[in-house]
């Protein structure tokens, strides 16, 4: 997990987003794409969480209460205003929801975190988050896990053994992370004792002439 993490600072670690990663991209995608993901969905009507990144989301307060989100911070205890702007966060809602859409058409490309599809509830949905903010590496040293940049997760999943799929999916059944060319996302669900990776294309190709 070492290349996946950034070291914590102290108590409370800089929750921004690494340097080195690629940069912000737009892609277009319109109605049809997210009715495309949404028909994807082994059960349509099963609740949607996304796991957020506060420092990757402009407006993600806002966003919350725009859209009536049930959500809450994954980090512990009180925080100060900077780590409440920059914190992961965890929401749930519905495949036919605004908010689904406002994700596939802004967030894609943008790097505003992870979709995934699950029966249980937002406690124990936090409670099973939680438990991958902080690792530690082969000598002890605590590490700071950004696994809900999808930039992350999409590259750390299919280093797992089949243990670790299932520690990491828990009672999560499907997990959706953006592609490297953001207009596809990729559902990652535990097939056996490997990682099933499914690609799925949101973006139409331009008729030929």
């Amino acid at each position: 997990m070492t290349s996946s993490a950034t070291p914590l600072a102290g108590a409370r670690p800089s929750l921004k987003a690494p340097l080195d990663l690629t940069q912000r991209r737009r892609t277009v995608i319109d109605q049809t794409q997210v009715q495309a993901f949404q028909r994807s969905l082994t059960d349509p009507y099963q609740p949607l969480f996304a796991v957020l990144d506060g420092a990757s989301t402009p407006n993600l307060q806002a966003i919350f209460s725009e859209h009536r989100l049930l959500n809450v911070c994954l980090l512990p205890g009180e925080l100060d205003p900077e780590l409440v702007q920059a914190a992961p966060y965890l929401a749930q809602f519905q495949a036919q929801s605004a908010f689904t859409e406002l994700f596939l058409m802004q967030g894609l490309g943008n790097h505003w975190g992870i979709l995934g599809t699950s029966s249980a509830d937002l406690r124990t949905l936090r409670m099973h988050f939680r438990k991958f903010l902080t690792v530690w590496d082969p000598d002890g040293k605590p590490l700071y896990f950004r696994y809900y940049d999808p930039r992350v997760m999409r590259l750390y999943l299919p280093t797992c053994n089949g243990e670790e799929l299932r520690t990491l999916f828990g009672p999560v059944t499907a997990y959706y992370a953006e592609s490297e060319s953001a207009d596809t996302l990729l559902r990652f669900t535990v097939v056996g004792d490997g990682l099933g990776q499914q690609p799925l294309n949101l973006v139409q190709p331009a008729p030929s002439d």
